[in-house]
């Protein structure tokens, strides 16, 4: 799969852009804050309709515009896919292929895979359970389109139930019955993404220690496991039980939406017993398992996005990532860094087909 060209109008801090890409590494250089980023996130937009960074859609708008526009051309198999994600203020998003409006966007999901390594990928072993279960969650969905569905319509049920359990506390009453059709509308959705996940860990895990062992060279034993109330039990059950402290608490207490994704290494806690070098190891071996099963689900590379990679890593592991580039292990990437030399340094005899742009002040310019 290529993304063979690009187009942004008012993304970010863009006003205007039009970009043509090799088949194989695609670079953009430029100092920090100069809009390096924003680019590889116009990739991810196209891929998965929505920012790979925190914040709102409105954020993506150029300040002072009320909308913005990204655009680009994939080719796959000889076939060509024009995919275009646009945004209005005070309107709802439209995402378009080959011209065709979406009725539904998440059925976009998944036809055009990308992964993204970023320096913010330890944020999934330092922060909370919710950012492990978003990142598993749209790795299951970009595989499994049953699974988007499923977990769409949980969260639909599941935000009907809390406001429902606010409505009791505010107005002082209770319907127990509509409270228990909620609750069987939520037991199938609930049960059967808990067993995706399970289901999902079993495929990825091997390919996970496989890839740490290749990338930090060393004889700590890593996995992760998942965490859910809901493994080996009665969810109806559950909920039962929890009724007095969900209406106490005016949310749902039990649910796929409390699970984990437990990450350890010689069966302790990366979070607590691993060091800043083992982390980052960890997280890229994840990317780099999730990158091999989209690309065997798929049966074509998803593009790999890496971002100020040669500012964060050290040389050990940027060699082990290169040795992969070079192997053609992956297609077509796309990364950002600093220094130029640096990055012709490090990409030299690598590939015939790099592509080098300059990043300034959100304009871009093509330097070879």
């Amino acid at each position: 799969m290529l993304l063979e060209n690009l187009s942004l109008l008012y993304f970010k801090n863009y006003e205007e852009a039009s970009l043509a890409f090799t088949e194989h590494i695609n670079c953009f250089i430029g100092d920090n804050g100069s809009g390096k980023t924003n680019l590889l996130d116009a990739i991810h937009y196209l891929s998965m309709t929505k920012s790979a960074f925190p914040g709102t859609e409105v954020q993506s708008i150029k300040q002072g515009e009320d909308f913005f526009m990204v655009k680009g051309r994939f080719e796959i198999e000889g076939a060509k896919h024009t995919v275009q994600v646009s945004m209005k203020q005070g309107q709802k998003k439209t995402v378009t292929h080959n011209k065709v409006v979406y009725e539904k966007i998440s059925d976009h999901i998944g036809q055009f895979p990308v992964v993204l390594i970023s320096p913010y990928d330890t944020d999934l072993i330092r922060e909370g359970s919710e950012e492990r279960r978003k990142y598993f969650d749209s790795l299951i969905s970009q595989l499994n389109h049953t699974y988007l569905e499923q977990l769409i319509q949980y969260n639909y049920i599941l935000k009907q139930r809390n406001s429902l359990l606010k409505q009791f506390a505010e107005r002082n009453y209770l319907d127990r019955d509509y409270l228990h059709i909620l609750n069987e509308q939520l037991i199938p959705f609930a049960e059967q993404l808990t067993q995706e996940r399970e289901k999902f860990l079993e495929e990825f895990v091997p390919v996970f220690q496989k890839h740490y062992r290749h990338i930090s060279d060393s004889s700590e034993t890593v996995t992760l496991t998942y965490k859910s109330q809901l493994l080996g039990a009665d969810y109806a059950y559950l909920m039962h039980q929890a009724e007095r402290k969900d209406l106490a608490l005016q949310r749902t207490t039990v649910g796929p939406h409390k699970d984990d994704f437990v990450f350890l290494m010689d069966g302790n806690p990366v979070k607590n017993f691993g060091s800043q070098g083992q982390q980052k190891s960890y997280v890229i071996a994840l990317k780099l398992a999730h990158f091999e099963v989209m690309d065997q689900r798929h049966h074509h590379k998803p593009l790999l996005l890496l971002d100020d990679i040669f500012d964060r890593l050290d040389e050990k592991r940027i060699t082990k990532l290169m040795q992969m580039v070079a192997a053609h292990t992956f297609g077509q990437i796309f990364l950002t860094d600093t220094h130029l030399d640096r990055t012709d340094k490090i990409l030299e005899g690598l590939s015939e087909s790099i592509r080098r742009f300059e990043v300034k002040d959100g304009v871009v310019k093509l330097i070879s």
